[in-house]
């Protein structure tokens, strides 16, 4: 099958990507390499991929429209993953317009290449963001989310909704995943994990908000990209039993899905902490902060969606994911 895949540079692009070119998909990568972290990280992760049969990239960002539609046509992917994006809760509160164009110009014209080149399926990236100021937990892709707390939330909300008129419009299937908390090997600097990392084995203290008391349903990079196959290996379908009466927020008439990707096994930052200082050996020091804002105190997913229709929740326990990081990150960095 040949498979578009935007952002193929970043964390879970460049995993996926690997993982279809060894069953032996072609892969087209889109990715403007962009500097918000580490570009040297991101094009380590392109090289292992470069030097495999059957992959093809192209550097250019989701709102250059002109490269976008001239990849399609000369590529022609029978699916696509949409996995490009300006990511972080706490950047967006910074950058806002980055977002803007990433997430929202940049899918439209997704939307529209998909429409316009006889796409099978469009599979792209949402987030356990959406959920926002919801409370009701696990959170459940069968709950409204209309209360986001940051804009970065609110740009993956309207993601869903774009996905939505285009699957009801010109029958366009599509899956949207919303991602819980991902880490593992070949993770983004951004991320706790690998900040907690970097400033422990440096002895310099480590900023933990919310005193370290909220709990987050990490998922393992591997299960992330398990259950992104089995999705988009799945294409959408109408749910014949939808009701405009009833709504069901995570189907509809239309060739439309939604899922939770996540561990449903919630873990408190602490006890996070605490299994990061035990494969590192050493021991933090935890400068204990307020809340951020944008930031919710916990998140917890439901996958019963996921289970039901593709047969799949993620299983790496959160003790050996963090194990194989550090293994990693020792490796990589030479520390």
């Amino acid at each position: 099958m040949k498979i578009l895949v935007t952002g193929s540079a970043g964390f879970i692009g460049a995993a996926l990507s690997q993982r279809l070119l060894e069953r032996g998909d072609t892969v087209i990568g889109y990715d403007n390499l962009n500097d918000y972290y580490d570009v040297s990280l991101k094009l380590a992760r392109l090289a292992r991929l470069q030097a495999q049969p059957g992959f093809s990239e192209v550097r250019a960002s989701l709102e250059d429209r002109a490269a976008l539609i001239e990849t399609f046509e000369k590529y022609r992917p029978q699916r696509v993953v949409n996995l490009a994006a300006q990511a972080g809760v706490r950047y967006s509160i910074q950058n806002p317009h980055a977002y803007v164009d990433a997430n929202l110009v940049g899918f439209v014209n997704v939307l529209e290449a998909c429409r316009h080149h006889e796409v099978e399926h469009l599979v792209y990236a949402s987030s356990s963001s959406v959920y926002g100021a919801n409370t009701h937990q696990p959170f459940s892709v069968h709950d409204n989310v209309d209360h986001p707390v940051s804009l970065y939330a609110a740009t993956k909300k309207a993601n869903e909704l774009m996905a939505h008129a285009y699957s009801h419009l010109y029958r366009l299937p599509t899956t949207g995943l919303r991602f819980f908390t991902v880490y593992g090997p070949w993770g983004r600097p951004d991320m706790a994990l690998f900040l907690f990392t970097r400033k422990i084995l440096a002895g310099e203290p480590i900023d933990v908000f919310n005193y370290g008391q909220h709990r987050r349903d990490f998922t393992y990079i591997d299960d992330i990209v398990e259950g992104v196959i089995r999705t988009l290996d799945q294409v959408a379908t109408p749910n014949p039993a939808w009701s405009g009466a009833t709504p069901d927020a995570a189907s509809s008439l239309a060739p439309y899905r939604l899922y939770n990707i996540g561990s449903h096994r919630p873990v408190e930052l602490l006890r996070y902490i605490k299994v990061l200082e035990q494969c590192l050996g050493r021991t933090a020091i935890k400068n204990l902060l307020p809340m951020q804002a944008g930031d919710v105190p916990d998140t917890f997913a439901d996958v019963e969606a996921l289970i039901a229709d593709v047969g799949y929740q993620p299983t790496t326990p959160m003790e050996e994911g963090v194990a194989r990081f550090v293994a990693w990150y020792r490796d990589y960095y030479r520390v």
